[in-house]
C-alpha cells in the first residue's frame, strides 16, 4: 500500500482483513488507495474510474467487494446525499461525528461538526428511551448567495 495512506487506515484495514482471514491483493490495494486519495464523497462508479487510472486491471467485482469490506470495517461510510445514489465518505476515520449540508442550488456538499448537534442527538434519544449508536444529519438548504443574487457561482447551468 502506498505511503500516502495514513498509517491509521493501513493498520485498521490490515487488522480487519486478518480477522476475516482475507489477504491483501494488488487490486484491493489499488481500490483502497483510490478511495483514500480524496476527501470528496464518491460513488462506486467514480471510485472505479479513479482506481482504473492507477491500475487498468482493477475489476468492478473486486471494487464492490472491497467497498463492502471498507464499509464493514468502518473505514468508509455509506451516505445518502439525496441524489438517488449511494455515496461513500472517506472522512469518517478522522471525523466520525460530522454531518452534511447540501446546497439545493449548486449541489455542493459541506461537511460540518458541531458539539451542539451531538448534545441535541443525545438529549432526543435519551428522552425517547434510546441509546444512540450512529447518527447522520443531512441538511438541504439554499445558499445565501443564491437568495441575494438570484444565482450561485457553483450552480450547474
Amino acid at each position: 500500500m502506498t505511503s500516502s495512506l495514513s498509517q491509521q487506515i493501513q493498520d485498521r484495514l490490515e487488522e480487519f482483513l486478518v480477522s476475516k482471514s482475507l489477504r491483501r491483493t494488488r487490486q484491493r490495494d489499488v481500490i483502497v488507495e483510490a478511495a483514500f486519495s480524496t476527501t470528496d464523497h464518491f460513488t462506486a462508479d467514480e471510485l472505479w474510474e479513479k482506481a482504473r487510472k492507477i491500475d487498468a486491471t482493477a475489476s468492478r467485482a473486486t471494487l464492490y467487494r472491497t467497498l463492502g469490506l471498507l464499509v464493514e470495517s468502518g473505514l468508509l461510510k455509506e451516505i445518502d446525499l439525496g441524489r438517488d445514489q449511494t455515496y461513500y465518505d472517506p472522512n469518517f476515520v478522522d471525523h466520525p461525528h460530522h454531518n452534511h449540508l447540501i446546497c439545493t442550488d449548486c449541489q455542493k456538499v459541506v461537511e460540518f461538526e458541531d458539539t451542539h448537534m451531538s448534545l441535541l442527538e443525545d438529549c432526543i434519544t435519551r428522552r425517547l428511551g434510546f441509546r444512540p449508536e450512529t447518527s447522520s444529519v443531512r441538511i438541504e438548504a439554499s445558499c445565501d448567495e443564491f437568495r441575494r443574487m438570484g444565482d450561485c457561482q457553483r450552480r450547474k447551468k
